[in-house]
């Protein structure tokens, strides 16, 4: 594996990898041993054989961004085994679909393009993998003639990418399996067979809370 280029800076130019802020605290809880061993034995700047073959068969990751001002925001993603695709073992690339049009995650990207992902297997292996890198919104037409993404053969059925997302690896590492759940899986099916409905749309009771907020406001205008 290549050297890594630090990001953010180092407190003392070790030329180990990570932030500024994260050595400062490692001197300062005298941690700086164990996160040394991290670094040595677990962090690489491109994707093992291990971790491609890991996230070609993961379901679900979630997504983490940032505009230039440091506000982040955290997304989920999700699709059949291989929706992610591993191009080569510094870049991945993922769909994006037709969703609220918000666009918060590629708003982020075109500020700022560090992006980090975060896929976890709560099913079998019980571990993490991390991936920090740059990001590129990429058309579906330039996916089609730069990569060859043209079909939905193994991303959503019935749904088509209208962009996607391509991610050049800096960094990659284990998250350990120490406090990971183990899930089972339901069919969705099965859980409305139960009378379980999936969540609409207002299932944290914004809506409410706006109207309320609205009538008191109407009501305050009437009394004066």
């Amino acid at each position: 594996m290549g050297q890594y280029a630090p990001r953010g800076g180092l407190d003392d130019g070790e030329g180990l990898p990570g932030s500024r802020g994260e050595h400062v605290l490692q001197r300062l809880f005298a941690t700086r041993e164990r996160a040394e061993r991290f670094y040595d034995r677990q962090v690489v700047d491109r994707l093992t054989p291990h971790m491609r073959e890991f996230v070609a068969r993961q379901e679900m990751v979630f997504v983490g961004t940032s505009d230039a001002a440091g506000n982040c925001d955290t997304s989920f993603r999700a699709g059949p085994p291989g929706f992610v695709r591993v191009m080569d073992d510094t870049r991945l690339m993922y769909p994006e679909f037709r969703g609220n049009g918000v666009l918060a995650s590629m708003g982020n990207m075109l500020e700022n393009a560090h992006i980090s992902l975060l896929f976890v297997d709560f099913f079998e292996d019980l571990v993490g993998l991390h991936i920090n890198g740059a990001a590129t919104i990429v058309t579906a037409y330039d996916a089609v003639r730069r990569y060859g993404l043209e079909d939905e053969d193994r991303t959503v059925p019935g749904r088509r990418a209208e962009r996607w997302i391509t991610v050049e690896v800096e960094e990659a590492y284990i998250h350990c399996s120490k406090h990971i759940p183990l899930l089972v899986r339901q069919d969705r099916r099965e859980r409305r067979s139960e009378g379980r409905r999936p969540a609409g749309d207002d299932y944290f009771g914004v809506g409410q809370v706006r109207s309320a907020g609205r009538e008191r406001e109407v009501a305050g205008k009437s009394v004066e």
